[in-house]
């Protein structure tokens, strides 16, 4: 008999040695690689078998007619917008967020929705019992669903279960880390179970035409716990968002085959559930203070739809030899980079004092638009005036000290319209590529002109940041 071969897998991130170590090479985790003994099985490398040759596959030129991906439109609006216009059969959905943020509630209320409309919703959880998953749906007053239930973590099981029947239009499975199969030597969790068993429910998903979703937990720096290569195997990663100080949930596509990516939706945890968002950029503006220095209002763009968020900065004379720098949902490096073109173009100069940046809301912006928004922030708030309440910024700071013009101007503009708004501070580019009867556009060529603007309300800023 053969002696089996056995690899040692790291259980953070993946990586396969020939032998044992403390300390993974590729991550740097201690203590996480553990042997695991190879098989032919589900998710284990290809083998070549001899005396059976491949069968021949169709070629087709690459010009042909173009049809739609058949979708599955679930009626809740935000979940739509995010997947690109719903569900499509025999696709693979990735969901991941923080443990109690609400991925379980959502899909029961997506697989709820579904059945209202005559679809027919298989939910698995591996994680709770069929009792706690009523318990849940009759809070959220959808015990009347006809949503089938299990609770299960065999792969097989679950493959003979729904193959015994007309298959089912969506598949729930909660999670994906709690399933095992037999094909893999290793216990639950680990990173050839976890290939193993979504490779089994991506094989079943596109023999059948079910739409398969998989709820994935993650690790303490928010990534999606278990092989990377999970993220590559399915046709959409989805990622649920927010902050535990804030009601707010945001549902952001990061990988999705068959639409757009960088796209949001919007959601308010309630006690009846989760709810839809119809205007988000009302709801981060619903609380602002205009009347408060270092508060400017960004107009951003998430995937196609346009945002206005309230980006607020503080700066305080600072009593430590280094001072504080501190950005919630903002990047902290880009924040460096205002920060040194505000002092060497601008004479601002904030190496003396703390800064704190927030976005309101529990709001990320990531987009180089946000960059003259923050910067009007932080000398807002170090001159202590207050931006006029009915101004957006939005533009791109070079490290020249050039605002640089962004794309979708007339949807930020529009949606700055709509919200009453009357003046809008852009960059030269965008002025003149761009006429607007809604709002009031003032242009910029350098931040030095938003500089010098903001002190025209009074004589000087302060002793350090006057012009050389």
């Amino acid at each position: 008999m053969a002696r089996k071969k056995s690899t040692f897998v790291c259980q953070s991130c993946g990586a396969v040695t020939n032998r044992w170590a403390g300390r993974c090479e590729s991550c740097g985790e201690w203590n996480s690689i553990i042997e695991e003994v190879e098989s032919a099985g589900i998710g284990s490398s290809p083998k070549t078998i001899r005396g059976k040759s491949g069968r021949v596959v169709e070629l087709v030129p690459l010009s042909g007619e173009d049809k739609p991906a058949p979708r599955i439109e679930t009626g809740v609006g935000e979940l739509d917008r995010v997947t690109g216009g719903g569900f499509v059969k025999g696709s693979v959905l990735l969901l991941g967020g923080d443990p109690g943020i609400g991925k379980s509630t959502l899909l029961i209320q997506a697989s709820a929705a579904l059945t209202h409309h005559g679809h027919s919703v298989v939910y698995i959880s591996g994680e709770e019992a069929i009792d706690q998953v009523r318990m849940r749906a009759a809070r959220l007053g959808l015990a009347e669903a006809t949503v089938q239930l299990a609770a299960e973590t065999s792969v097989e099981d679950i493959l003979a279960t729904l193959t015994s029947g007309p298959p089912p239009q969506m598949v729930v499975i909660d999670s994906i880390q709690t399933l095992w199969t037999e094909a893999a030597d290793s216990a639950p969790g680990t990173v050839t179970q976890v290939r193993a068993s979504a490779q089994a429910m991506i094989r079943y998903a596109k023999q059948t035409g079910a739409a398969v979703i998989l709820v994935g937990h993650v690790t303490k720096d928010g990534q999606i716990a278990g092989p990377r290569v999970v993220e590559h195997m399915v046709d959409g990663v989805l990622h649920f968002e927010g902050d535990s100080g804030h009601q707010f949930r945001i549902l952001r596509a990061i990988k999705n085959r068959f639409g757009p990516t960088d796209e949001i939706g919007v959601f308010e945890m309630t006690g009846g559930g989760l709810t839809q968002v119809a205007n988000p950029s009302a709801m981060f503006l619903g609380e602002r203070n205009t009347s408060t220095p270092g508060a400017a209002v960004l107009a951003g763009m998430e995937g196609s739809r346009p945002l206005l968020v309230e980006i607020q900065a503080l700066v305080a004379q600072s009593p430590l030899g280094t001072p504080r720098r501190a950005v919630v949902g903002w990047d902290s490096s880009r924040l460096s980079m205002i920060l040194a073109v505000l002092d060497a173009h601008c004479g601002v100069r904030l190496s003396s004092h703390d800064v704190y940046l927030n976005v309101a809301g529990g709001m990320k912006i990531s987009e180089p638009a946000a960059d003259l928004a923050v910067a009007a922030a932080l000398v807002s708030s170090l001159a202590g005036i207050a931006l006029p309440s009915d101004c957006v910024y939005f533009g791109e700071v070079s490290l020249s000290g050039a605002v640089r013009p962004v794309s979708h101007t007339a949807s930020r503009i529009k949606e700055s319209a709509k919200l009453g708004f009357a003046k809008a501070v852009v960059p030269e580019a965008s002025q003149k590529s761009i006429k607007s009867a809604e709002l009031e556009l003032s242009n910029l060529s350098t931040l030095t002109d938003l500089v010098a603007r903001i002190a025209s309300g009074t004589e000087i800023l302060t002793q350090d940041t006057q012009e050389p």
